[in-house]
């Protein structure tokens, strides 16, 4: 059996509810705008600097922003030649990585297609040289 609360500890608990949501909303609050306060501070202190000497920084942003993207390229082209390299030993191997069997498809028709080729060639070369000698 459970004991029921009486009314004056559901009110008591009531209140510290509402006074601890208020005094945490409260200090969210100011926080947020001490934070705001200082963002409009420091834009006004800042847009002079960023004006003058925006025929410097302009030129920096853009040169460090086309080295970061090389390094990127560079690091992603680094990581797809490690996964192809990793892809071929277990194919090599014969452990038939993922698309394994696609790959054996498309040189298994590749091989078929190539011989019919070669067929067709020897078939024509030799009605060509049956049409020069008759």
């Amino acid at each position: 059996m459970q004991i029921q609360p009486r009314p004056e500890q559901q009110l008591s608990r009531q209140v510290a509810k509402t006074t601890t949501a208020v005094t945490v909303g409260g200090s969210l609050m100011v926080l947020s705008s001490l934070t705001l306060a200082a963002t409009v501070i420091g834009l006004a202190v800042a847009t002079p600097l960023l004006v003058i000497f925006s025929p410097v920084l302009v030129p920096a942003v853009i040169t460090v922003g086309l080295i970061l993207a090389g390094f990127l390229a560079t690091g992603g082209f680094g990581a797809t030649a490690s996964f192809v390299f990793y892809w071929m030993y277990r194919y090599v191997t014969g452990k038939h990585p993922i698309g394994a069997s696609k790959i054996d498809y498309a040189r298994d028709k590749i091989a078929h297609a190539a011989y019919d080729v070669k067929e067709k060639a020897e078939q024509l070369g030799h009605q060509a040289g049956q049409q020069i000698k008759g």
